[in-house]
């Protein structure tokens, strides 16, 4: 008759007195070469789990474990990491690269690199945003720009009648391109959600008419909901003459030019920043009727940009220490990598 092993517990080994140069080796290899978990790993070497944790964090600190990801998107993940642990973002996302490497010797390359760039900025965004939704009710300000247009247009499949999206700067300009009146109604009806605009001018003809117009009680109601939003998707303008400020006339030769000699390198939400994130005085802060970005310092802000012509303009406002997010095109967030000196 065959007796059958009676089953009990697994004959381990104690450990415990080798030397840890010993101990490195062996619980390294059971662990991603036997692929034993830390609890499996400390019980068949007779050691606290605790200590296991410890020997495969040194064996990686000093070089002994060499873990390799064999795709093509831990390139960007590498970066998506560089960049948020330089700017202190609770994340960062970048789209994959398309091959835009030496643009600075193709300047024709610009415009086109731009234009991919914020569609594919716009649909991880509205990936981004449609998480948000799946969550249930909240209150998403909105800023305006051709990639916050991308977003509306990508956004699909996510039902949420108790969302609201509230324009977070004035929301009428000279032309409908990218006007956050119609961003704001897009995204509502997208969604079945509720959208709130500002309907005045982005830029007052003076800090005296801004006032008037932001004491009117339908501007008043918006920005309120506006300052107690649970979401913040904002974009940015380089200070150039190829900017939004700029093509649709919003601000003159003569004041991009001032603003521009005053150290201004970018501005969002109408506020005026350097190339070291400092705030930059100057009159189009106070001509400007939106949320005021220093209220909200802190909230959860997520700044979208595409565009290697941005690159000075996203530096600028990451080091001002308002963004907790960042969504980004894979060519623009290698560049801004290796001037943070990680990539």
């Amino acid at each position: 008759m065959k007796i059958e092993p009676q089953k009990s517990a697994p004959l381990t080994v104690n450990l415990a007195h080798e030397t840890d140069d010993a101990l490195i080796v062996r619980t390294a290899w059971l662990y991603y070469m036997a692929g034993l978990n830390q609890e499996e790993t400390a019980t068949r070497l007779g050691l606290h789990r605790t200590r296991v944790n410890r020997l495969l964090a040194e064996a990686r600190e000093r070089g002994l474990v060499s873990i390799t990801i064999q795709h093509d998107s831990a390139r960007e993940l590498q970066t998506e990491h560089d960049i948020a642990q330089y700017y202190g973002l609770d994340f960062c996302l970048a789209t994959p690269r398309i091959g835009f490497e030496d643009i600075a010797a193709n300047p024709s390359l610009t415009t086109a690199q731009g234009m991919i760039s914020r569609r594919a900025v716009g649909s991880a965004g509205a990936n981004f945003l449609r998480g948000k939704l799946s969550q249930g009710p909240i209150t998403i300000g909105v800023s305006w720009g051709r990639t916050i247009e991308q977003v509306a247009l990508h956004l699909s499949g996510v039902r949420n009648p108790e969302a609201r999206f509230v324009s977070l700067m004035g929301s009428l300009t000279r032309n409908s391109a990218s006007n956050p009146f119609e961003v704001v109604q897009a995204l509502a009806a997208r969604t079945g959600g509720e959208g709130h605009f500002l309907p005045v001018p982005f830029i007052a003809d003076s800090e005296a008419d801004r006032d008037v117009l932001i004491s009117q009680r339908t501007v008043a109601d918006a920005l309120s909901i506006a300052r107690t939003a649970d979401l913040y998707i904002v974009s940015i303008g380089e200070l150039t003459e190829n900017s939004s400020l700029r093509t649709q006339n919003m601000i003159t030769v003569e004041e991009l030019r001032t603003a521009r000699e005053g150290g201004a390198v970018c501005d969002t939400l109408g506020k005026l920043f350097a190339s070291d994130g400092r705030p930059i005085d100057h009159d189009i802060n106070s001509r400007a009727i939106a949320v005021d970005i220093e209220e909200i310092r802190g909230r959860d802000i997520v700044l979208l940009s595409g565009g290697l012509e941005k690159i000075d303009a996203i530096q600028a406002v990451l080091s001002s220490g308002l963004i907790r997010g960042l969504i980004i095109d894979g060519d623009t967030a290698q560049v801004l990598a290796r001037r943070c000196g990680r990539s």
